[in-house]
């Protein structure tokens, strides 16, 4: 993992794209580097402000994925983001017309409320900076009580309110196109009624970005990060728990498969000779519906347990995948150092080979008297 400085966020922060890996490797790389959060966000909120409209989203689905995958690691970029977040969707409602960038981040918005990423007085806060619905009104209200004041009601203040309402009416119908959207899917959001760690509705929100992809601009859709992904032992419990499972439980399956058939064909009713013998057909067609209900019940549970084990294994996946790639990176990073080690190393050697043999060199002194030492000098100058 690289070390941390502005110019290498802000050099991250630039090549950031809308695709799952490039921000799923910035935000870890952010989440390693969490000591530093206060220069990031700042840095995070300055860059946002800079980079074009179509951009600007990808910057909010890098902060949520930081925000929410951070959690466990510690409250930090939770509580700092939260100090820049009211300016920011402030600064979107005044510079962004796009429907379809404001529909994203009220999706944004309604996972962090169902995931209590933030309580919802703060989300009601950010979705009126976003939509300029506090500011909208107050022109309104300050126009009328200047009409009353002064008898009329000016045209300026008319046209502002039709424009507030426009906007607003705008703003309403991108909430009911995206909350028809997920109403489209019924079976999609059954399928994901049981995710580990969230509510149903937040972790299907999360997963319909890769279940359902779409074309933006040429690139891949924008990215929802996946949810929170289990600890080991969690995950082998949920393996266990589906091995003793009611499709595994061969004694029901075989009492189920050894009814007789008169129970379940109508035909066998005209056969019935008399009182006795329909009071005990009576007795085993209750027995049986009691048997197959239960039996039913259990299949509905297990299916519950096994789209939950699907979306605890899809998270678990995308986090070793994520740890393996930064294995992998700092390996090449320390093969290159190894590299690097072992190329010093032959260069010193081969400095050491060519340097002369102390022992080979001819004797330099011709038989000449050795030079006197310092007792000698001593001795002398006496």
């Amino acid at each position: 993992m690289s070390a941390f400085t502005e110019s290498a966020l802000i050099k991250k922060l630039s090549e950031l794209n809308t695709s799952q890996q490039s921000i799923q490797t910035l935000s870890l790389w952010l989440i390693h580097h969490r000591k530093h959060h206060t220069v990031i966000v700042q840095t995070w909120q300055r860059e946002l402000q800079n980079v074009p409209e179509t951009k600007k989203l990808t910057f909010m689905y890098l902060a949520n994925d930081v925000i929410q995958n951070s959690k466990k690691k510690g409250p930090e970029y939770g509580k700092e983001f939260s100090n820049v977040l009211p300016k920011v969707f402030a600064h979107i409602g005044d510079t962004c017309k796009s429907d379809k960038l404001m529909g994203s981040l009220g999706r944004i918005l309604n996972i962090w409320q169902e995931r209590g990423v933030y309580d919802a007085k703060t989300i009601a806060d950010y979705r009126s900076r976003l939509h300029h619905e506090a500011a909208s009104g107050a022109p309104t209200s300050g126009s009328g009580g200047a009409g009353n004041s002064n008898g009329n009601t000016t045209g300026n203040g008319s046209s502002k309110a039709q424009h507030s309402d426009s906007k607003h009416s705008k703003t309403e119908k991108s909430d009911k196109r995206e909350k028809r959207k997920h109403e489209e899917r019924p079976s999609k959001s059954k399928r994901m009624r049981t995710p580990h760690h969230t509510t149903s509705a937040a972790a299907a929100a999360a997963a319909e970005p890769a279940a359902a992809p779409e074309e933006e601009n040429g690139h891949t859709p924008p990215y929802l990060p996946l949810g929170e992904p289990p600890e080991p032992e969690e995950l082998i419990k949920a393996l266990t728990n589906i091995e003793n499972s009611a499709s595994s439980d061969a004694l029901v399956r075989e009492r189920i498969a050894k009814l007789p058939p008169e129970i379940s064909e109508i035909s066998c009713i005209t056969k019935l000779e008399d009182k006795d013998k329909a009071k005990v057909l009576a007795r085993q067609v209750n027995e049986a519906v009691d048997l197959l209900n239960d039996y039913n019940a259990r299949l509905a549970a297990e299916m519950e347990e096994r789209t939950k084990l699907a979306a605890m294994l899809r998270d678990f996946q995308a986090e070793q995948k994520e740890l393996l790639a930064q294995a992998e990176q700092r390996l090449d990073e320390h093969k290159k150092k190894l590299a690097k080690m072992l190329g010093l190393q032959k260069e010193i050697r081969d400095h050491l080979s060519n340097l002369p043999d102390l022992t080979q060199l001819p004797d330099v002194t011709g038989g000449l008297a050795p030079l006197p030492s310092a007792g000698d000098l001593f001795n002398t100058l006496h």
